[in-house]
């Protein structure tokens, strides 16, 4: 019981493993863009030709390198909001770099099949338990008063609120793949837009 009450207090130790594992994640996402090969490349017309057909594997690996920006700036926002970690904390905000992981795999699943709805569930189910593991975290550490007293509850509560309209949204994305997974996946884009650029429209500033 002693161990338990002083571990996972180290808020640094913390947030070094999450920019860690956020940066391996980001690089693993570049090596799903293949050179091509020399073996039938002749010309500059056929490395152009070359390219091209790569051309696709881009849309996921820019969604994805979005998306871990976007969920490392939100863990980042909420470490900074905190007074100090707790071991039930600390355990939350690892099992939310489990799907910091899995990202270089959905999205290289997603890259290879981007007209499998099955693909592109698992990418959506990737970025539901991104959410729901950062929103346990948030929620666990205002119930365990671990959050600043300078932070007032309108503040607070943007917090739980952009997680849930941002999974609402990505859900909303997911299910336009019963008509198209390409119509899907630039629902998920446009969302990503919007909390990268968070324009001064005043319904979706409040996300």
């Amino acid at each position: 019981m002693l161990y338990n009450a002083i571990a996972g207090q180290n808020r640094a130790r913390l947030e070094a493993l999450s920019d860690g594992l956020f940066a391996f994640a980001m690089t693993l996402l570049v090596l799903d863009l293949r050179v091509p090969s020399a073996l039938g490349v002749r010309t500059e017309g056929d490395l152009l030709h070359a390219l091209a057909h790569l051309g696709p594997r881009f849309v996921p690996y820019l969604l994805s390198f979005m998306t871990l920006s976007i969920f490392w700036i939100g863990q980042q926002t909420q470490l900074n909001g905190l007074t100090r970690t707790d071991r039930n904390l600390t355990w939350l905000h690892l099992a939310f770099l489990l799907p910091v992981t899995l990202v270089p795999f959905s999205t290289s699943l997603l890259a290879e099949f981007l007209d499998s709805r099955v693909a592109l569930g698992i990418y959506w189910l990737n970025l539901f338990l991104l959410g729901a593991t950062l929103y346990a975290g948030w929620r666990y550490a205002r119930h365990a008063d671990l959050v600043k007293s300078e932070l007032d509850e309108a503040t607070r509560d943007s917090f739980d609120r952009r997680i849930i309209v941002a999974q609402s949204l990505y859900a909303i994305a997911a299910m336009l793949a019963l008509v198209s997974t390409y119509w899907a996946i630039a629902a998920i884009i446009l969302i990503q837009l919007n909390y990268v650029i968070a324009p001064r429209v005043r319904w979706l500033y409040r996300l």
